[in-house]
């Protein structure tokens, strides 16, 4: 099994593309220590895979590093944890910028920094992988703060390949495309502003939360042991054209 003997803290983990990466990594081996601010998701996954859960909102700063203290030393640390609010430009409020910026970006910042400092402390290596999104690169209509999350832990994961590179540490992400999760759903349910999307995928379709979590398992694999700093879109090709 290919992360046997190994763990892996999945933020975000109770739903969508946290819970597949979840039950893949589960699956291939690893000891799951899942993040989550809903207990009943968390105990589902107990009972599923035997994870470990712990329950915190990350838009705390302060809970969100109790948690990963709580969590411990740990092999891998995926990302996953988000949130989208739509807004448009003209509309944008403080509260919105706050909660998706508090969330996608500081809260994964924080647990970047504390996983590191356990990986440094227990004599370095070990990988992590930030998960951004194609609205990084595109402009997507009431998507203004969610893309600039995503673009910022874009650039953050470049600084953190950087800094942590010396230390064994590798760091990348993965920009999805629209991926069938609960949150693409609130977004993407009319037919008459997914189908235009849809169509400028080569592939001709939107991604499933497992085909994502499978990537972001090849990049924590020693498959990947020289890949740090990079970011994989797992797009069907829609940024190739």
């Amino acid at each position: 099994m290919q992360f046997s003997g190994k763990t892996v803290i999945i933020t975000g983990a109770g739903k969508g593309i946290g819970r597949a990466c979840a039950r893949l990594m589960a699956e291939r081996g690893a000891k799951v220590v899942a993040l989550s601010r809903t207990q009943s998701d968390l105990d589902s996954l107990a009972v599923e895979i035997g994870a470990r859960g712990i329950r915190v909102d990350l838009a705390d700063p302060a809970a969100t590093r109790a948690a990963m203290a709580e969590a411990g030393a740990a092999d891998y640390l995926i990302n996953s944890a988000g949130i989208n609010v739509l807004e448009s430009v003209l509309d944008m409020t403080e509260a919105g910028y706050e909660a998706v910026l508090g969330i996608n970006l500081r809260a994964a910042l924080i647990c970047c920094q504390a996983f590191a400092r356990a990986r440094v402390a227990a004599g370095g290596g070990g990988a992590i992988v930030n998960i951004t999104s194609i609205a990084g690169h595109r402009g997507f209509q009431d998507h203004l703060c969610y893309a600039a999350s995503k673009a910022g832990l874009e650039g953050a994961t470049r600084v953190l390949a950087k800094e942590l590179g010396p230390h064994g540490i590798r760091v990348n992400a993965v920009a999805p495309t629209i991926t069938l999760t609960e949150l693409a759903a609130e977004a993407w349910s009319n037919p008459a502003k997914s189908q235009p999307m849809m169509v400028r995928h080569p592939l001709n379709r939107f991604a499933e939360a497992e085909e994502v979590a499978q990537g972001i398992a090849l990049l924590l694999s020693d498959d990947s042991r020289m890949v740090t700093g990079a970011v994989l879109p797992l797009d069907g090709g829609f940024l190739a054209v």
